[in-house]
């Protein structure tokens, strides 16, 4: 009876199928308007985030901004108010506070539901504010000032700024609409960049006790640069903490990258010196500063000769062979054509441009011949007299000094001016940078806490992506320099493909106890209508595949006779003149 083709799979097709089925469960088919973007969702792996409860009692300003995303363009200024102001020293085309400002989610997002404060535009001027909670200022007393805030540079920054002002209690803040560079503020603290100079700002603003004026404190710069936060693309925490015993600490990122004193590390310096130099007082005109003096005994040696140039001509130098004296460099070019608008009177005789001489570019030289030039051995230059020490030397004269009329010690720098108002006024020319997560309270751990719930996480989110693409980048490497052997891989799919090859036995078992069941016995040709219609085709592979194993089985019966043969035997066993070897070989020939 003829046998039924059982349709057989290679290993390649395996292959494929497998692959398609992992695809098909790792990426999810979406409709419609069902699609996600990956880019604008959070990571899978991303930690649970709740936005941070504010509390009035322990805060004097909390910013979260994921309340005010709704979609609408003025959500923002429920707690926000845009500048309308102008600047008083730019031109009228750049004036304007125009920026672009937009609550919104980050470019690439980390937590589900966190939202910022993001500035749109770039080479604009930007200016927004909003009042402290409760319209309640924070009053420097008896507490700490613990300022915090993140910033993400989601373009970079190559010129421009991401600091924040707090705006000083005043006229000068009642209306914010008015905000703009002049407006008055307490602290300014953040980073800053342009080129190549990197800065994390802190300046505040003292107020001279004795006359009322105002002057910018400036916090000495840290030892380490800051370059990450303008390059990295990510989210990054700056905090400033200023103690009622006058010191200060600033953290990037939970580390602490300078500290010190506010009588000590700003300049200028809050207390002006006790003495000054005495504008009055002129230098005598006697005064002698000249340390040291040319030896006036001295004499020129009678040897010197200081007409003896730097440098001679090699006097061992020889002109070359084949150096052609009488043919010039350089040669009028003759293709040159005289232009139509050349005006003789007004440009003077026209003469054709120089171009190198074709004669030189083939021989040693052309033109005069000169020696080159070598250090002249005899030259000593200007002679000058030796220095010896001024025995009327009165050393360097300084104005007197007289005490400062200005003077005053203010022991107390950290009782600032009272803040009401956090205000982000820039002009920089990277977009889409992103604020978030603003407070402004009197204890370090309620602005620890809050960080833990909103910036930590983000960290942890990234930290975890980060190893997780290190992870895979190291397994594609490690599979790409040792791959897996052939029968290896074959076993990883061949597995897979020996469960389906056995189901598709079994079927076709069925298929051929169907045949033959109820009809009693059915022909080759019925049976076959089952099928495709290369029938034959596949009737005359099965036939090959059969005809193949009982070859193997002969050959696996005919080696282990010619074994039990050779163990029979005391002498050994050449394989190639064998009979078994020869049988072999007489199989392999009719096979192929």
């Amino acid at each position: 009876m003829m046998k039924l083709n059982r349709p057989r799979w290679s290993p390649l097709l395996w292959r494929i199928a497998l692959l398609s089925t992992v695809l098909l469960f790792h990426n999810p088919v979406v409709h419609g308007n069902d699609e996600i973007s990956s880019e604008s969702q959070p990571a899978g792996d991303a930690e649970q985030y709740e936005t941070p409860t504010v509390d009035p009692k322990r805060m004097y300003f909390a910013e979260h901004f994921d309340d005010l995303f709704d979609g609408a363009s003025d959500a923002i200024e429920k707690r926000w108010v845009k500048s309308k102001a102008k600047k008083d020293d730019a031109a009228e085309e750049v004036a304007k506070y125009d920026g672009e400002w937009a609550v919104e989610q980050p470019q690439r997002p980390i937590l589900a539901n966190d939202y910022g404060l993001v500035l749109k535009s770039k080479a604009k001027h930007a200016a927004i504010a909003s009042p402290l909670l409760l319209n309640r200022p924070f009053v420097f007393e008896d507490k700490p000032l613990v300022v915090q805030y993140e910033v993400n540079l989601q373009e970079g920054q190559e010129c421009g700024g991401s600091y924040i002002k707090l705006l000083s209690v005043g006229d000068g803040t009642k209306d914010l609409k008015q905000f703009h560079d002049k407006t008055p503020y307490t602290i300014m603290f953040g980073p800053d960049k342009c080129g190549n100079d990197v800065k994390l700002h802190f300046i505040f603003r003292h107020v001279n006790p004795i006359n009322g004026t105002i002057t910018e404190k400036h916090c000495n710069k840290q030892k380490d640069r800051l370059d990450d936060p303008f390059k990295d693309k990510r989210p990054h925490l700056y905090q400033l903490i200023i103690r009622p015993d006058n010191t200060y600490t600033i953290r990037v990122d939970h580390k602490t990258v300078n500290e010190g004193s506010l009588l000590t590390n700003f300049t200028p310096a809050v207390n002006p010196p006790a003495e000054i130099d005495d504008p009055e007082d002129r230098k005598p005109e006697n005064w002698d500063d000249r340390e040291k003096i040319p030896d006036p005994e001295a004499t020129k040696p009678d040897d010197w000769n200081e007409d003896e140039p730097a440098q001679i001509p090699d006097p061992k130098a020889t002109k070359p062979a084949g150096w052609l004296d009488d043919v010039e460099e350089m040669v009028p070019d003759s293709s040159a054509v005289k232009p139509e608008d050349w005006d003789n009177d007004m440009d003077g005789e026209w003469e054709p441009p120089l171009i190198p001489n074709p004669m030189c570019e083939k021989a040693v030289g052309c033109g005069l011949w000169k020696a080159p030039m070598v250090p002249n051995p005899n030259y000593k230059g200007k002679w000058r007299p030796p220095l010896i020490a001024n025995v009327n030397y009165q050393g360097k004269w300084a104005p007197r000094k007289i005490s400062n009329p200005d003077f005053f010690e203010d022991l107390t720098p950290f009782r600032m001016t009272p803040i009401a108002a956090v205000g982000i006024e820039l002009w920089s020319m990277s977009n889409d940078i992103l604020f978030d997560n603003i407070v402004i309270c009197d204890d370090e751990s309620v602005a620890d806490e809050w960080a833990a719930q909103t910036f930590d996480l983000k960290v942890k989110t990234l930290d975890r992506q980060a190893g997780d693409a290190k992870a895979e980048i190291g397994r594609k490497k490690k599979n790409d320099d040792y791959p897996a052997p052939e029968h290896e891989q074959d076993e990883l799919v061949g597995g897979a493909g020996e469960e389906a090859e056995d189901d598709g036995r079994s079927s076709k078992t069925k298929l051929n106890a169907a045949a033959t069941g109820s009809s009693g016995s059915r022909s080759a040709s019925s049976a076959g209508e089952a099928y495709a219609e290369n029938e034959d085709e596949r009737d005359g592979d099965e036939a090959e595949e059969d005809e193949e194993d009982d070859e193997a089985q002969e050959e696996a019966q005919e080696m282990e006779a010619g074994e039990e043969e050779a163990s029979s035997s005391d002498a050994p066993v050449d394989s190639k003149n064998s009979e078994g070897g020869e049988g072999l070989k007489k199989r392999r020939a009719r096979k192929d």
